[in-house]
């Protein structure tokens, strides 16, 4: 009777401690951290499309070594950290962090480019546009291991209207950019922003003040005529202004058309936006400012605009810094100048 009830006890021990065991191995099963499930995971693009000037283009993603030429592009590109191996800094403007790095090779400007130095580079990338999109060809057949792509503004619809092109330009080429250097979230913010500035510019403008955009160069007052004029031409038709005078055969020349200080007097405007072009340049040291020029005019000094002290000033580097941030500062600077 001692020899069953031992048994049973032996036998209840037992089976307790496999429980127990089945417990154990349970629980250390749930603590056990889960192996990452490494096939889930979702790698990231190595290359990216994007249209540019001349179609649909596959782009690396974070490309190593990029030699970039368009002038709209510098500061987005300074701003993003993003290295680069050459650019032409004689069309570059101070200020921009390339333009003093001795790391960076010159390639000069348009007119005589070295492009010698840019096939030396053997970029991944280049980045061309707005004065070296004549080069485009040519840079092609010298690096022909590199992709080349055409960043010029105007990249909508030949039909389409000044104003729209800038506009668009400006925004896709900056959605490229952030595709390419993986700055997506960035370039998006520059958009928003941009977009946001045009509307405040918009709002702020009376709708029946006339304009008179001009181009001061070596002392000369040029005329930057609504539709076609260099930088101002375009915002007649995004802003809706009205012009104070409207000339035949304008030109987008960039010192501007030649129309008579006189004539720009008797169109007398309600205001004058005027664009530095040597401040922006090398004989920026050399040259008299805009402001001495308008202010030194004695034809100048009974319009509206210089009497009522309605002057608006691009950005003193705009004509070699036609990037997205400049535009940005000239409008919020249209905004809350006319808003007044």
């Amino acid at each position: 009777m001692r020899k069953i009830k031992l048994t049973a006890i032996m036998a209840i021990f037992v089976l307790m401690l496999a429980a127990c065991s089945d417990s154990s191995k349970e629980t250390n099963q749930e603590s056990k951290p889960k192996e990452d499930n490494k096939s889930e995971e979702v790698a990231k693009p190595t290359t990216v499309e994007i249209t540019d000037a001349h179609g649909t283009v596959t782009v690396p993603v974070n490309p190593k070594n990029v030699v970039a030429l368009d002038n709209r592009t510098f500061e987005t590109l300074a701003d993003w950290n993003i290295e680069l191996s050459a650019v032409p800094k004689d069309v570059m403007p101070e200020g921009i962090s390339y333009k003093s790095d001795d790391s960076v090779q010159n390639i000069g400007n348009h007119r005589e480019p070295n492009l010698e130095i840019l096939a030396a580079a053997d970029p991944e990338l280049v980045i061309v546009g707005q004065r070296f999109a004549d080069y485009y060809e040519e840079i092609k057949k010298l690096v022909p291991n590199a992709v080349v792509i055409d960043l010029n503004v105007d990249i909508s619809e030949e039909a389409a209207a000044p104003g729209e092109n800038l506009v668009n330009g400006l925004k896709n080429s900056t959605i490229a950019l952030g595709q390419i250097f993986d700055k997506n979230e960035e370039a998006k913010q520059l958009v928003a922003d941009f977009d946001k500035v045009i509307e405040d510019a918009k709002s702020a403008y009376n709708g029946t003040d006339t304009v008179m955009s001009v181009i001061v160069s070596g002392g000369d007052i040029g005329f930057a005529a609504p539709s076609s004029g260099r930088v101002w031409g375009p915002m007649y038709e995004i802003f809706g202004w009205v012009p104070a005078l409207e000339v035949a055969d304008s030109s987008t020349d960039h010192k501007g058309d030649e129309v008579s200080v006189e004539a720009i007097a008797q169109s007398n405007p309600d205001w004058i936006f005027v664009l530095d072009r040597d401040a922006g340049t090398s004989d920026a040291a050399t040259s008299t400012p805009a402001k001495d020029v308008i202010a030194n005019s004695p034809a100048l000094q009974n319009t509206t605009a210089v009497s009522k002290e309605q002057i608006i000033y691009a950005p003193a580097d705009t004509y070699t810094n036609e990037s997205i941030q400049t535009y940005l500062e000239l409008f919020e600077n249209l905004a809350n100048t006319l808003a007044k």
